[in-house]
Order: structure tokens, then sequence, then C-alpha cells
């Protein structure tokens, strides 16, 4: 059974909420890049429940999910993944304090975990996985569909 993640795409001034992953040890290839703020979802969840609730967590605020943007399946990590256009409601950005946050040696070689606002126009200029989806996102800001 394929793992279901979930993930927000969050405008905020004039930029976009992404999560900063450094020092990552678990990954052979890539041990610093940027991220969508998502994770997978627990029982009884709705996408749009477990893109909210993963948000809150990473990033300390709140968000309501406006629509679906992208979906893709990873053979690599067995999941099927889906990306929510959110907007921002209220909190403050930066105090999340979910569990990559609370040195459980679950994420030891998970590195840190930086929330950082990346403005619109360096969106392509950094490595934001999966690459794919940048690739979407990318052209959706320069048709200034985002």
């Amino acid at each position: 059974m394929k793992r279901i993640r979930v993930a927000g795409i969050i405008p905020m001034n004039d930029g976009f909420a992404l999560m900063h992953r450094v020092g990552v040890k678990k990954r052979e290839d890539i041990q610093n890049y940027y991220a969508f703020p998502g994770g997978g979802l627990e029982e009884n969840e709705t996408l749009e429940e477990g893109t909210i609730r993963e948000i809150k967590e990473e990033f300390g605020i709140n968000v309501r999910v406006i629509k679906e943007l992208y979906e893709m399946e990873s053979e690599r990590f067995n999941q099927k993944e889906y990306f929510f256009l959110c907007e921002y409601i209220d909190g403050e950005f930066g105090t999340g304090d979910g569990p990559e946050f609370s040195n459980d040696p679950k994420y030891i070689d998970s590195g840190k975990f930086i929330p950082e606002i990346i403005k619109k126009e360096d969106v392509e200029k950094i490595l934001l996985l999966p690459e794919e989806i940048k690739e979407k996102f990318v052209n959706d800001i320069k048709q200034n569909n985002l």
C-alpha cells in the first residue's frame, strides 16, 4: 500500500513558505535542500485536514486549503503526494512544534528543519524537491498563476 503524503504551497510576503533542510544525513545524494511543508496522513484524516495539521506543526501558522495544484507518485518512496495551494490565516511563522523540532532520536539523521520564506523570483535558483513539482511550480509562478 502506498503512503499518502500531503504538502502545502503557501504564498507569504511576496514569496512562499518553504522548509529548508540542512545537514540531512539519511540521504547520500543531497544533504541541503528546500521542501514544501507537509507529511504523511494520520488515520481517518482527509487530505485537507492533513495539510492544515502538518503546516501548523511545521510552521506554527493556520492556513486554509484553497485547491489541489499538483499530485505525483514516487516509486522510490512508495508514496502518492498531493500539493495544495493554501492561504495564510494567522499565527507566527516559524513557531512550529512538530516532532521534527523535538530532538526525537527518530529524526537524528534528518538534519535541521529551518522555516524560510523564499521570494518568488528566487524560487528557481534554489534546490527545491521534488524537482518535477518545482518545475511545474516555477512555471506557474512565471505565468502569474501563483
